[in-house]
């Protein structure tokens, strides 16, 4: 969440546009299944080169895992070229096919025919010759066999040294596969891309291909070439970059000296895995994690002088990397520290990392850097623009593994972390369980139905949901609370004070301590959407943002290693927490307590208005911000929020104080204008440009006006009617967070149908790098969020803050959506919303019911969702105008 991304209030987008869908244009998550079929060929050169190195996973190693024929030439060239052949006992259906050739340049592959089962073929020119990949793609075919036959080739023994083939959708065995974490990296934030982490694990690795931190920064699809592995890319924070490279490298040189040339032809990458290949090094990559602990697999396919660097200094991502201090452990470890300084929206001035790094096999050495020195068989280092490299003799073949553990308390608790998670080096054991725990936490909303493109965008978007935040303890429970401090503008002078988290009568933490971006507006889509397939999560954060405040004072926007950023405005907070009261979700925090720190947080001195105490009294006297309708609506509605709570513990005196401050944005309708606008303290409007963004916040007064979600009758009234009110809304609008679902509450639900699934279709539709989120900012899921819950079809305008949470219902994209109920929160067990007569053309309601019970509103409350149960809906191609047209309640509540 930055001043400068797109407004989440409206997120319009003025011009309508295609987007291209092809499935075939990038590949991620699926898993190669050539190793799962029977290999045949036309000959064998010799024991050494049998058919089996096709399928053997061993690929670009010279004379090893290859096949190659026995040539039978003449002495005007070959006259037989060989073939082979793949089958598997069940029919397959495939979409990508790679070839690798024989490494060596005097036996090469240079082009052939690729053959299917289903009678077809596809000429295949090209092959390169060294051994790097050539990849098919092709419009999905089921096959029983595959054959490539070769027409052109160079030497006498050619043949291949691998052959991977990938299953179409229609194979994808499981959720994770359905992810594709390269849809907008071409624009993604330096946090967007994260393929080496759990959900809201602590560490956050991936590979890094631009340096910068906000649009394009950290994985960028359009780059060419890997500057290292960054083991955090999280809000704020990111360090330890690592990169295998030859000992012919200098270190010194920087990150110029060590990047390496990688193709996406030979790449995949899913939750918890990635692996890729360093072209410049001759190096086969593997990543996967736990929840703190990076696991790497190095394979080289020639002999040399590895060379594993640990960068600790400099520019990376959002931060800069000093103060490095790094000790030989032993043979096999190293430990160390740096500070993160430079954090480009603020937060904690000095924020301490520890690590602790493990090889599998005894170094040759370890040396070092500082600056323009290099240091030779060095024991210990510290300095700035400083890291260490490990260095290995390896042979063509040779696996080097690394594990990195990082801490934001001390060493030790690294090394804690790393003992607990993973003692051990089993590689393949890792990434199986980190499959199998995003499998668990995507498995929580399954979907069946709408397109291949829809179901892989929808899970993206779940991924998206469950990973850009991230845990700041240790397994210990020890955290970092840098909240004690002077501060600076958006910055804290604060030093390091390790705390500790309660635990239960079993040893285990009661909740985490988080990193993450601004709740800025998480109102309409991670407070809902958490609530409904991870409800424990709402606790959790809310827990965390309560600890904040024990610890500082201060609600926090942002929260940042422990310390606060002040990033965005107002006190976000609030709405994610009441919102988990309201629905009986908060259990790991005294609800009593919990609304005293947001009481306090909502007065002079709080967070709602830090650095702003003089504006936040003459909104409660006047009604409105001075200079500012952005920030008015926004505390208009957190007020608002905090009443509802009051109301339901019956703390009458606090309801009434802050419903009648939550009405104050009405002295920002402009009657001329039909609108809201910024008024100047004297009381005259600041301008008179429904477009201007000036007095708001990331917005204007076409995108905010609507932002007025817990009182979308008051501003009807205001504008002279429901009617007038959607003729305006429906005008040149396609909006994106929350506008669409107005319509709902204007007595026109069918506006919203359609919108919604105009919305979530060309905003939020693509698949490609280049689209996925219409461009905006994705904000760690909260983009993703809104795109799920408009595929879902479940949407709370008021964010479930109203004293009975409610979902207002739009038109899924899906025919069946099955949310697995969470009985540590919920009594029932599953609920499914089923569509009928579903199509892209069939967009608009007839009916609906719920437990087999006519539905005639639009909207059902929570307490129906968390009893478990069925929510069946009609869909056809015109609306209907009779169905839903009873506005959901906004509040039983009323100020006295």
């Amino acid at each position: 969440m930055t001043s400068t991304t797109h407004n989440l209030i409206g997120k319009l987008i003025f011009t309508v546009f295609t987007i291209g869908i092809n499935s075939h244009s990038l590949f991620a998550g699926v898993d190669n299944i050539a190793h799962q079929a029977k290999v045949t060929v036309s000959s064998e050169l010799n024991s050494n080169f049998k058919a089996s190195g096709i399928n053997d996973g061993i690929i670009g190693i010279h004379n090893k895992g290859e096949w190659a024929c026995e040539g039978e030439t003449a002495v005007w060239g070959y006259i037989r070229y060989p073939w082979v052949q793949l089958e598997w006992t069940s029919d397959q259906i495939i979409d990508k096919v790679i070839l690798y050739d024989r490494v060596t340049l005097d036996e090469h592959i240079a082009g052939g025919t690729l053959e299917f089962s289903d009678g077809s073929k596809i000429t295949v020119t090209a092959i390169p010759n060294e051994g790097s990949a050539k990849l098919i793609t092709f419009p999905p075919k089921t096959v029983k066999w595959i054959r490539f036959t070769t027409t052109d080739g160079i030497g006498k023994h050619v043949g291949l040294s691998e052959i991977e083939v990938f299953p179409a959708p229609q194979m994808y065995p499981d959720y994770v596969s359905w992810v594709n974490p390269f849809i907008e990296t071409t624009r993604g934030r330096y946090f967007f891309f994260v393929t080496g982490s759990r959900p809201f694990g602590m560490i956050s690795a991936a590979p890094v291909t631009r340096n910068k931190n906000q649009w394009g920064g950290g994985y960028n699809y359009n780059s060419t070439e890997i500057l290292g592995f960054g083991q955090i890319h999280c809000w704020m924070l990111s360090g330890l970059n690592i990169m295998p490279t030859t000992g012919a490298v200098d270190p010194t040189k920087g990150e110029k000296a060590w990047k390496s040339q990688f193709s996406h032809d030979d790449e995949i990458a899913q939750p918890g895995y990635h692996r890729l290949f360093l072209r410049d090094y001759k190096t086969w990559v593997e990543q996967t994690s736990t929840d703190r602990v990076s696991f790497y697999r190095f394979r080289y396919t020639e002999a040399t002088q590895a060379q594993i660097l640990t960068n600790l200094g400099g520019h990376l991502g959002g931060i800069t990397m000093k103060n490095a201090t790094v000790t030989k452990v032993n043979p096999q470890e190293i430990e160390g520290s740096f500070s993160t300084v430079d954090r480009l929206w603020g937060g904690p001035k000095d924020v301490k990392i520890f690590f602790v790094a493990r090889f599998d096999k005894p170094f040759k050495s370890v040396d070092g850097w500082k600056g323009k020195t290099k240091l030779s068989n060095i024991s210990t280092l510290q300095g700035d623009s400083a890291g260490v490299a490990i260095l290995y003799d390896v042979a063509a073949g040779d696996t080097l593994q690394m594990k990195i553990s990082t801490s934001y308390t001390s060493i030790e608790n690294a090394r804690k972390n790393m003992i607990t998670e993973c003692d051990h080096w089993d590689f393949n054991q890792v990434r199986n369980d980190a499959r199998r725990e995003w499998n668990q936490w995507l498995g929580k909303i399954d979907v069946k139905g709408g397109t291949p493109e829809q179901k892989i965008k929808f899970y993206t978007d779940l991924w998206h949901v469950l990973l850009g935040r991230h845990k700041l303890n240790d397994v210990s429970g020890d955290y970092p609370d840098y909240t004690q401090g002077k501060r600076i503008g958006t910055f804290t002078e604060a030093n390091l004070n390790v705390r500790t988290l309660p635990k239960d009568k079993n040893g285990k933490v009661k909740y985490n301590m988080y990193n993450s971006d601004a709740f800025w507006l998480t109102q309409w889509n991670l407070n809902i959407l958490w609530g409904l397939g991870w409800p424990g999560l709402l606790d959790d954060f809310s827990a965390s943002l309560i600890q904040y405040a024990d610890n500082g004072g201060l609600l926090p926007r942002g929260p940042n290693a422990g310390g606060y950023s002040y990033i965005m405005t107002g006190c976000p907070a609030t709405n994610l927490i009441v919102s988990t009261y309201m629905k009986g979700l908060l259990k790991k925090a005294q609800p009593a307590h919990a609304f005293e720190v947001m009481k306090r947080n909502h007065l002079p001195g709080g967070m709602m208005a830090i650095g702003k105490e003089e504006d936040l009294e003459f909104y409660t006297k006047n009604g409105w911000c001075p200079g500012n309708a952005g920030i008015t609506v926004e505390w208009a509605f957190q007020d608002w929020s905090l009443a509802q709570m009051a109301g339901k513990l019956g703390k009458k005196k606090e309801k009434d104080y802050f419903l009648k401050r939550s009405e104050g944005w009405k002295t920002c309708f402009n009657p001329q204008q039909g609108l809201l606008f910024p008024r100047a303290e004297d009381g005259k409007w600041a301008h008179n440009d429904p477009l201007s963004g000036a007095g708001w916040i990331e917005a204007n007064a076409w995108q905010g006006t609507w932002g007025v979600s817990h009182d979308i009758g008051g501003l009807s009234k205001l504008m002279g009617g429901n009617d007038t009110l959607c003729h305006k809304l429906n005008y040149a609008n396609q909006p994106g967070c929350s506008n669409a679902h107005v319509f709902n509450y204007a007595g026109k639900p069918w506006l919203s149908q359609y919108w919604v699934r105009k919305v979530q279709g060309q905003a939020y539709g693509g698949i490609t790098p280049d689209k996925g989120y219409g461009g905006h900012d994705e904000d760690q899921g909260q983009m993703g969020g809104v795109s799920a819950l408009m595929a879902i079809g479940l949407f709370s305008l008021q964010g479930n803050t109203s004293s009975t949470p409610l979902y207002e219902i739009t038109s899924p994209i899906f025919d069946e959506i099955t949310i697995q109920l969470d009985p540590n929160y919920y009594s029932g067990k599953q609920f499914v919303i089923k569509t009928y007569n579903n199509s892209q053309k069939n967009c608009y309601i007839q009916k609906a019911q719920l437990n087999g019970k006519p539905l005639n509103n639009c909207w059902f409350t929570h307490s129906d969702f968390a009893q478990g149960g069925l929510l069946e809906i009609w869909l056809g191609p015109e609306p209907n105008r009779k169905w839903g047209t009873t506005n959901p309640p906004t509040s039983q509540l009323t100020a006295n």
